[in-house]
Protein backbone atom coordinates (compact mmCIF):
# COMPACT_ATOMS: atom_id res chain seq x y z
CA UNK A 1 0.00 0.00 0.00
CA UNK A 2 1.36 3.38 -1.01
CA UNK A 3 1.52 5.92 1.79
CA UNK A 4 1.27 9.62 1.09
CA UNK A 5 3.52 12.08 2.86
CA UNK A 6 0.54 13.26 4.93
CA UNK A 7 -0.21 9.66 6.00
CA UNK A 8 3.40 9.09 7.07
CA UNK A 9 3.35 12.24 9.19
CA UNK A 10 0.06 11.15 10.79
CA UNK A 11 1.53 7.70 11.60
CA UNK A 12 4.67 9.24 13.13
CA UNK A 13 2.57 11.62 15.26
CA UNK A 14 0.43 8.67 16.39
CA UNK A 15 3.49 6.63 17.38
CA UNK A 16 5.25 9.43 19.28
CA UNK A 17 3.27 9.23 22.59
CA UNK A 18 3.79 5.46 22.85
CA UNK A 19 7.45 5.84 21.87
CA UNK A 20 7.96 8.51 24.51
CA UNK A 21 6.42 6.30 27.25
CA UNK A 22 8.45 3.30 26.08
CA UNK A 23 11.71 5.27 26.22
CA UNK A 24 10.79 6.76 29.61
CA UNK A 25 9.73 3.53 31.33
CA UNK A 26 11.79 0.89 29.49
CA UNK A 27 14.93 2.34 27.89
CA UNK A 28 15.83 4.91 30.57
CA UNK A 29 15.70 2.36 33.49
CA UNK A 30 17.94 0.00 31.50
CA UNK A 31 20.50 2.77 30.96
CA UNK A 32 20.25 3.69 34.65
CA UNK A 33 20.93 0.06 35.60
CA UNK A 34 24.11 0.11 33.49
CA UNK A 35 25.21 3.25 35.33
CA UNK A 36 24.36 1.96 38.82
CA UNK A 37 26.12 -1.35 38.12
CA UNK A 38 29.43 0.53 38.09
CA UNK A 39 28.79 2.05 41.51
CA UNK A 40 28.94 1.00 45.13
CA UNK A 41 25.63 2.32 46.44
CA UNK A 42 23.08 1.37 49.08
CA UNK A 43 20.31 3.47 47.55
CA UNK A 44 20.61 6.25 50.15
CA UNK A 45 24.18 7.45 50.55
CA UNK A 46 26.44 8.95 47.88
CA UNK A 47 27.56 6.67 45.07
CA UNK A 48 31.16 5.56 44.73
CA UNK A 49 32.52 4.61 41.32
CA UNK A 50 34.09 1.12 41.49
CA UNK A 51 34.24 0.16 37.81
CA UNK A 52 33.52 -3.52 37.13
CA UNK A 53 34.00 -4.72 40.73
CA UNK A 54 30.29 -5.60 41.04
CA UNK A 55 30.60 -7.89 38.02
CA UNK A 56 33.79 -9.52 39.42
CA UNK A 57 31.93 -10.23 42.65
CA UNK A 58 28.94 -11.50 40.69
CA UNK A 59 30.96 -14.04 38.70
CA UNK A 60 32.60 -15.36 41.89
CA UNK A 61 29.33 -15.80 43.79
CA UNK A 62 28.14 -19.46 43.93
CA UNK A 63 24.60 -18.44 44.93
CA UNK A 64 24.30 -16.34 41.78
CA UNK A 65 25.33 -19.26 39.55
CA UNK A 66 22.85 -21.44 41.42
CA UNK A 67 20.12 -18.93 40.50
CA UNK A 68 21.29 -18.99 36.84
CA UNK A 69 21.04 -22.80 36.87
CA UNK A 70 17.51 -22.64 38.32
CA UNK A 71 16.50 -20.09 35.68
CA UNK A 72 17.77 -22.41 32.95
CA UNK A 73 15.59 -25.17 34.44
CA UNK A 74 12.61 -22.80 34.23
CA UNK A 75 13.40 -21.93 30.58
CA UNK A 76 13.82 -25.59 29.54
CA UNK A 77 10.68 -26.73 31.40
CA UNK A 78 8.64 -23.85 29.95
CA UNK A 79 9.76 -24.34 26.34
CA UNK A 80 9.52 -28.15 26.41
CA UNK A 81 6.36 -28.16 28.56
CA UNK A 82 4.18 -25.19 27.67
CA UNK A 83 4.76 -25.05 23.90
CA UNK A 84 4.19 -28.76 22.98
CA UNK A 85 1.21 -29.17 25.35
CA UNK A 86 -0.39 -25.91 24.16
CA UNK A 87 0.14 -26.87 20.51
CA UNK A 88 -1.30 -30.36 21.06
CA UNK A 89 -4.43 -28.99 22.78
CA UNK A 90 -4.79 -26.27 20.11
CA UNK A 91 -4.71 -28.90 17.36
CA UNK A 92 -7.47 -30.82 19.18
CA UNK A 93 -9.59 -27.73 19.85
CA UNK A 94 -9.23 -26.54 16.26
CA UNK A 95 -11.56 -29.34 15.20
CA UNK A 96 -15.33 -29.07 15.11
CA UNK A 97 -16.03 -30.45 18.57
CA UNK A 98 -19.04 -29.90 20.78
CA UNK A 99 -18.41 -27.51 23.63
CA UNK A 100 -15.11 -26.32 22.15
CA UNK A 101 -15.68 -22.77 23.46
CA UNK A 102 -15.97 -24.08 27.02
CA UNK A 103 -12.69 -25.98 26.66
CA UNK A 104 -10.99 -22.85 25.27
CA UNK A 105 -12.24 -20.78 28.22
CA UNK A 106 -11.06 -23.40 30.72
CA UNK A 107 -7.68 -23.57 28.98
CA UNK A 108 -7.22 -19.78 29.13
CA UNK A 109 -8.44 -19.43 32.73
CA UNK A 110 -5.02 -19.79 34.47
CA UNK A 111 -3.67 -16.88 32.40
CA UNK A 112 -6.22 -14.41 33.79
CA UNK A 113 -5.80 -15.55 37.39
CA UNK A 114 -3.50 -13.57 39.64
CA UNK A 115 -0.09 -15.16 40.11
CA UNK A 116 -0.55 -14.82 43.87
CA UNK A 117 -3.81 -16.79 43.70
CA UNK A 118 -2.15 -19.48 41.59
CA UNK A 119 0.84 -19.66 43.94
CA UNK A 120 -1.31 -19.99 47.06
CA UNK A 121 -3.60 -22.55 45.41
CA UNK A 122 -0.71 -24.78 44.34
CA UNK A 123 0.97 -24.32 47.72
CA UNK A 124 -2.18 -25.79 49.29
CA UNK A 125 -2.17 -28.65 46.76
CA UNK A 126 1.48 -29.41 47.64
CA UNK A 127 0.92 -29.12 51.41
CA UNK A 128 2.74 -32.07 52.97
CA UNK A 129 0.06 -32.82 55.61
CA UNK A 130 -3.33 -31.98 54.14
CA UNK A 131 -2.48 -31.18 50.53
CA UNK A 132 -4.61 -32.63 47.73
CA UNK A 133 -1.63 -34.29 46.01
CA UNK A 134 -0.53 -36.31 49.04
CA UNK A 135 -4.16 -37.12 49.93
CA UNK A 136 -4.69 -38.44 46.40
CA UNK A 137 -1.58 -40.61 46.62
CA UNK A 138 -2.71 -42.01 49.99
CA UNK A 139 -6.22 -42.70 48.63
CA UNK A 140 -4.86 -44.85 45.78
CA UNK A 141 -2.48 -46.68 48.14
CA UNK A 142 0.72 -44.92 47.07
CA UNK A 143 1.66 -43.67 50.52
CA UNK A 144 5.34 -44.26 49.74
CA UNK A 145 5.25 -41.55 47.06
CA UNK A 146 4.00 -38.80 49.37
CA UNK A 147 6.56 -36.03 49.80
CA UNK A 148 7.16 -32.71 51.46
CA UNK A 149 6.89 -31.13 48.02
CA UNK A 150 7.79 -27.56 48.96
CA UNK A 151 10.09 -28.40 51.86
CA UNK A 152 12.43 -30.96 50.31
CA UNK A 153 15.24 -29.62 48.08
CA UNK A 154 14.90 -32.70 45.85
CA UNK A 155 11.27 -31.94 44.95
CA UNK A 156 10.69 -28.21 45.38
CA UNK A 157 12.00 -27.19 41.96
CA UNK A 158 9.94 -29.91 40.29
CA UNK A 159 6.81 -28.71 42.10
CA UNK A 160 7.46 -25.10 41.06
CA UNK A 161 8.15 -26.04 37.43
CA UNK A 162 4.88 -27.96 37.16
CA UNK A 163 3.03 -24.88 38.41
CA UNK A 164 4.81 -22.58 35.94
CA UNK A 165 4.04 -24.92 33.04
CA UNK A 166 0.36 -25.10 34.02
CA UNK A 167 0.07 -21.32 34.45
CA UNK A 168 0.98 -20.32 30.88
CA UNK A 169 -0.27 -23.16 28.69
CA UNK A 170 -3.49 -21.18 28.08
CA UNK A 171 -1.60 -18.17 26.70
CA UNK A 172 0.15 -20.20 23.99
CA UNK A 173 -3.02 -22.20 23.39
CA UNK A 174 -4.82 -19.03 22.31
CA UNK A 175 -1.88 -17.91 20.14
CA UNK A 176 -1.73 -21.30 18.38
CA UNK A 177 -5.51 -21.45 17.93
CA UNK A 178 -5.46 -18.05 16.22
CA UNK A 179 -2.68 -19.24 13.90
CA UNK A 180 -4.41 -22.55 13.12
CA UNK A 181 -7.60 -20.79 12.14
CA UNK A 182 -5.65 -18.91 9.47
CA UNK A 183 -4.48 -22.12 7.78
CA UNK A 184 -6.49 -22.25 4.50
CA UNK A 185 -9.19 -24.93 4.51
CA UNK A 186 -8.58 -25.60 0.79
CA UNK A 187 -5.02 -26.72 1.48
CA UNK A 188 -6.16 -29.20 4.14
CA UNK A 189 -9.00 -30.44 1.94
CA UNK A 190 -6.60 -30.94 -0.98
CA UNK A 191 -4.27 -32.96 1.27
CA UNK A 192 -7.21 -35.10 2.41
CA UNK A 193 -8.28 -35.73 -1.18
CA UNK A 194 -4.73 -36.81 -2.02
CA UNK A 195 -5.00 -39.44 0.73
CA UNK A 196 -2.76 -37.75 3.32
CA UNK A 197 -3.31 -39.10 6.84
CA UNK A 198 -4.04 -36.84 9.84
CA UNK A 199 -0.47 -37.35 11.01
CA UNK A 200 1.03 -36.31 7.66
CA UNK A 201 -1.34 -33.34 7.31
CA UNK A 202 -0.43 -32.10 10.78
CA UNK A 203 3.35 -32.47 10.53
CA UNK A 204 3.85 -31.78 6.81
CA UNK A 205 1.31 -29.00 6.26
CA UNK A 206 -0.25 -27.50 9.40
CA UNK A 207 2.82 -27.12 11.61
CA UNK A 208 5.07 -25.75 8.82
CA UNK A 209 2.39 -23.18 7.99
CA UNK A 210 2.30 -21.89 11.58
CA UNK A 211 6.06 -22.27 12.19
CA UNK A 212 6.65 -18.49 12.40
CA UNK A 213 3.98 -18.32 15.15
CA UNK A 214 5.70 -21.18 17.00
CA UNK A 215 8.99 -19.23 16.87
CA UNK A 216 7.30 -16.15 18.34
CA UNK A 217 5.74 -18.32 21.07
CA UNK A 218 9.13 -19.85 21.95
CA UNK A 219 10.73 -16.38 22.17
CA UNK A 220 7.88 -15.14 24.40
CA UNK A 221 8.27 -18.28 26.50
CA UNK A 222 12.02 -17.75 26.98
CA UNK A 223 11.74 -14.06 27.79
CA UNK A 224 8.87 -14.75 30.20
CA UNK A 225 10.80 -17.54 31.91
CA UNK A 226 13.80 -15.30 32.49
CA UNK A 227 11.51 -12.79 34.24
CA UNK A 228 10.06 -15.43 36.56
CA UNK A 229 9.79 -13.90 40.00
CA UNK A 230 6.37 -13.46 41.63
CA UNK A 231 5.25 -17.10 41.55
CA UNK A 232 8.45 -18.39 43.15
CA UNK A 233 8.54 -15.47 45.59
CA UNK A 234 5.08 -16.40 46.93
CA UNK A 235 5.44 -20.19 46.78
CA UNK A 236 8.93 -20.70 48.23
CA UNK A 237 10.74 -17.33 48.39
CA UNK A 238 13.65 -19.13 46.72
CA UNK A 239 13.91 -21.83 49.38
CA UNK A 240 14.51 -24.25 50.83
CA UNK A 241 18.27 -23.53 50.96
CA UNK A 242 18.09 -21.39 47.74
CA UNK A 243 17.04 -24.47 45.75
CA UNK A 244 14.39 -22.50 43.80
CA UNK A 245 16.03 -19.08 43.75
CA UNK A 246 16.12 -17.60 40.24
CA UNK A 247 18.06 -14.60 38.94
CA UNK A 248 15.24 -12.06 39.36
CA UNK A 249 14.66 -13.16 42.95
CA UNK A 250 18.41 -13.08 43.68
CA UNK A 251 18.52 -9.53 42.26
CA UNK A 252 15.50 -8.50 44.34
CA UNK A 253 17.03 -9.82 47.57
CA UNK A 254 20.39 -8.18 46.92
CA UNK A 255 18.87 -4.84 45.88
CA UNK A 256 15.98 -4.36 48.28
CA UNK A 257 16.67 -6.68 51.22
CA UNK A 258 20.44 -6.16 51.52
CA UNK A 259 20.40 -2.64 49.97
CA UNK A 260 23.18 -3.45 47.49
CA UNK A 261 21.78 -1.33 44.67
CA UNK A 262 25.01 -1.32 42.68
CA UNK A 263 25.44 -5.09 42.89
CA UNK A 264 21.73 -5.68 42.19
CA UNK A 265 22.02 -3.49 39.09
CA UNK A 266 24.95 -5.63 37.92
CA UNK A 267 22.70 -8.70 38.23
CA UNK A 268 19.99 -6.95 36.16
CA UNK A 269 22.55 -6.07 33.48
CA UNK A 270 23.64 -9.71 33.38
CA UNK A 271 19.98 -10.82 33.00
CA UNK A 272 19.55 -8.31 30.16
CA UNK A 273 22.51 -9.64 28.14
CA UNK A 274 21.78 -13.28 29.05
CA UNK A 275 18.22 -12.87 27.71
CA UNK A 276 19.41 -11.21 24.50
CA UNK A 277 21.99 -13.93 23.80
CA UNK A 278 19.56 -16.78 24.57
CA UNK A 279 16.80 -15.29 22.38
CA UNK A 280 19.28 -14.56 19.55
CA UNK A 281 20.59 -18.16 19.54
CA UNK A 282 17.07 -19.62 19.72
CA UNK A 283 15.82 -17.41 16.90
CA UNK A 284 18.76 -18.38 14.68
CA UNK A 285 18.28 -22.09 15.39
CA UNK A 286 14.51 -22.08 14.81
CA UNK A 287 14.60 -19.84 11.72
CA UNK A 288 17.12 -22.25 10.22
CA UNK A 289 14.41 -24.91 10.39
CA UNK A 290 11.74 -22.68 8.83
CA UNK A 291 10.21 -24.16 5.69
Amino acid sequence: MHLTKKSKVAIIIGILPALFLYILFAIVPIIQSFYYSLMEWNGISDMTFIGFDNFKKLFQEPLFWSSVKNNIYVVIASVLGQIPIALFIALLLNRKLKGVRIFRTIGFLPVVLSTVVISLTWSLIYNSKNGMLNELLRTVGLDGLTQNWLGDTKWTMVAVLITIIWQFIGLYLIIFLAALQNVPEEVLEAAKMDGASEWVTTFKITIPMIWSTIIVAVILCISGSLKTFDLIYVMTNGGPAHSTEVMALYMFNETFSKLNYGYGSAVSVFIFFFSLILIFITTKLLKGKMI
